[in-house]
């Protein structure tokens, strides 16, 4: 079965050009050119993964990515034409896992979008030695990427899965930020360490009963984080 992809934005040129050379890859491409018609298409559909533009009619790219998030965990890159930094961590913290700037070049949306969703579904044939790992009224089900936390699943991004992944297999083991940086979003990802510090701050929110004090990931403050074993 294809991969499906949403792609939201408001300049028709730019989605038709996505859709295009998307569905020569092979890929089935749903469009929406407004926030509310793009929350209609997810309420509706199953997607493997969303484009979605940041300045939209209705409902902005942050709005639709936030309630989005309040019932999925499907991967999002958020599009912006603003160079500001401020405005790609804003992106991320509203659960986004990845940015494009425009104008970009579409070979870059596509290696970006294979590369998500690779790491989503997990690396086929990976190690899988440690399918369960649970501490405390945590349990992480690497297999099936979920996470729960005294039996009620919460809610991951891709990339907050990743991160807390990564950290609990390797237990006590601090991580800095460049180190997380660079094994979760690549070394060529453009962003900055504040990524990491925004993705640690969220899986903090969702995770843990007192965000301000702990019990799973940890700060060695000078050097990074790492996962109490």
């Amino acid at each position: 079965m294809a991969d499906r992809v949403l792609v939201v934005d408001d300049e028709k040129l730019i989605v038709k050009g996505i859709r295009f050379s998307l569905e020569q890859d092979g890929y089935e491409v749903d469009v929406a050119y407004d926030g509310e018609e793009a929350l209609h298409a997810v309420s509706g559909n199953h997607y493997d993964i969303i484009l979605l533009d940041i300045m939209l009619p209705k409902l902005t790219g942050y709005e639709v990515c936030q309630q989005i998030r309040e019932t999925s965990d499907v991967p999002i890159i958020m599009l912006t034409a603003k160079g500001d930094d401020m405005d790609k961590i804003l992106g991320l913290d509203y659960g986004a896992d990845d940015y494009i700037t425009k104008p970009f070049n579409i070979l870059e949306v596509k290696a970006r979008i294979k590369a998500i969703m690779r790491r989503s579904r997990g690396e086929k044939g990976a190690n899988k030695s440690l399918d369960i790992i649970e501490k405390s009224d945590l349990r992480l089900d690497v297999s099936n990427r979920r996470v729960y936390i005294s039996g009620k699943e919460i809610n991951l991004t891709a990339k907050e899965f990743d991160v807390l992944e990564l950290l609990a297999k390797n237990p006590n083991r601090v991580y800095s930020r460049l180190d997380l940086l660079d094994l979760i979003w690549g070394k060529d990802y453009p962003g900055d360490e504040r990524t990491v510090d925004v993705h640690i701050r969220r899986l903090r929110e969702k995770i843990e009963r007192s965000p301000s004090d702990p019990r799973y990931i940890h700060t060695k403050w000078g050097v990074g984080y790492y996962f109490e074993g």
